[in-house]
């Protein structure tokens, strides 16, 4: 047959150019190693369809291939991500970038709710299964890098609310809250006074019943609400993992309305993910393309070049600028592995699809992070013009504040 022999020679094709530690294994029985060592994975392919999946094997297909259950895998979940890298890189071209290149992204509040709510809102049992006991969802904090999740995304909070310096009194908005940690920590240890808003019902539930179950609910306000809809003016402002869904063309308007919204002598923090492709904004081969279509909808990752121009363009001065890459790497590989040690909890509560989706979001997210395709950037800004001395001469008030 024509699809025998093509395969055949793919294989062998493969083999050639290196040595990967995989099995296929086809409807009829047939097998295919692309080493001579003993696999560590195992790709089963259930019917002759599915190999157009596999013939051009992005990481784009070969995601949808197993979220559509056009395949199936077998093996630790880090060789499957390891496998699925190495099988796309020595298939196609080394400047094989899939995806957004000439993808048009239409923003607005519906739209952007929309996306929010298929992300957000799959259950908030789901997110528990595998986020830390106070469920956030973003980039932890591994001061030493000993430290266990959750006292390692306490860290991250202290972290960003002592780079703002966060006072008594003073009062916060935090743009995106999730489920409430932030604006919590800043009201129990800051003696703040909180605005969260998110676009999630899921969260906008769990979070006031977490605000009045700590019965903090005099100075935390958490609303259902867009961040263009926002009025008022606070000292400082947090927006952590939110600035993902605002739109590339949207970032200048994004830090306008911060900068709209921030007292004069205010300082606000932009926490968020980042592409370190700064031509096109794309994860090679076909990584970005899987996350549009299967996770985030019209989410898109500027280059920090690309924020930090927006942050001027808004009227804000960039004062502290911070990668924290490795964090996250670390972050979404202990996600993944919370979400393999549940895994038959998380099946019980969500569809096969979306037990397969984040299955490799997560792992594959740790891998993006590990090589350098994604990173992580915090930065502190203020309005322009400030006087020169409106901020500590130093960092050390961040990892020293009583020295």
């Amino acid at each position: 047959m024509f699809w025998e022999k093509k395969l055949t020679n793919w294989v062998q094709e493969i083999r050639h150019a290196s040595a990967i530690p995989l099995r296929l294994e086809l409807w009829n029985g047939r097998q295919f190693d692309f080493s001579d060592g003993t696999p560590q994975v195992t790709l089963r392919v259930p019917d002759v369809s599915a190999l157009t999946y596999l013939f051009k094997p992005s990481l784009s297909n070969l995601g949808e291939a197993y979220v559509e259950g056009k395949i199936d895998v077998e093996g630790p979940l880090g060789s499957i991500i390891s496998v699925a890298n190495t099988l796309a890189a020595r298939t196609l071209k080394a400047n094989g970038k899939l995806g957004r290149i000439a993808r048009i992204v239409k923003h607005s509040k519906e739209r952007d709710a929309e996306a929010i709510r298929y992300h957000y809102d799959v259950s908030n049992d789901f997110y528990r299964l595998f986020l830390d006991e106070n469920m956030v969802y973003s980039c932890a904090y591994f001061e030493n890098g000993d430290e266990d999740l959750a006292t390692a995304q306490l860290k991250k909070i202290d972290h960003i609310l002592t780079k703002i310096q966060v006072r008594p009194g003073d009062t916060l908005l935090d743009i995106g809250c999730g489920w409430g940690a932030l604006v919590l920590r800043a009201a129990e240890k800051y003696g703040a006074r909180c605005v969260g808003i998110t676009l999630s019902e899921n969260q906008y539930a769990l979070a006031k019943e977490r605000v009045a179950r700590a019965g903090l609910s005099d100075r935390i306000d958490i609303r259902l609400q867009d961040y263009r809809d926002v009025t008022g003016t606070f000292k400082r402002i947090t927006s952590v993992g939110m600035f993902e869904h605002v739109g590339l063309k949207n970032l200048p308007m994004y830090f306008s309305r911060i900068n709209a919204l921030l007292a004069d002598d205010g300082l606000a923090m932009n926490h968020g993910i980042t592409t370190t492709d700064i031509e096109n904004g794309e994860s090679p081969y076909g990584g970005g393309e899987f996350v549009d279509k299967y996770v985030f909808p019209a989410g898109e990752l500027p280059h920090i070049s690309l924020v930090l121009r927006a942050i001027q363009q808004g009227g804000l001065e960039t004062f502290d600028v911070e990668n924290l890459r490795r964090h996250y790497a670390r972050t979404c590989s202990i996600w993944a592995d919370n979400f393999e040690n549940h895994a038959e909890m998380i099946r019980k509560i969500t569809d096969e699809r979306h037990y397969r989706i984040w299955r490799i979001y997560l792992a594959g997210s740790a891998h993006g992070f590990n090589q350098d395709w994604i990173s992580l950037y915090q930065v502190v800004c203020g309005k322009a013009n400030r006087p020169a001395n409106a901020l500590p001469q130093s960092r050390q008030y961040i990892y020293a504040p009583d020295k």
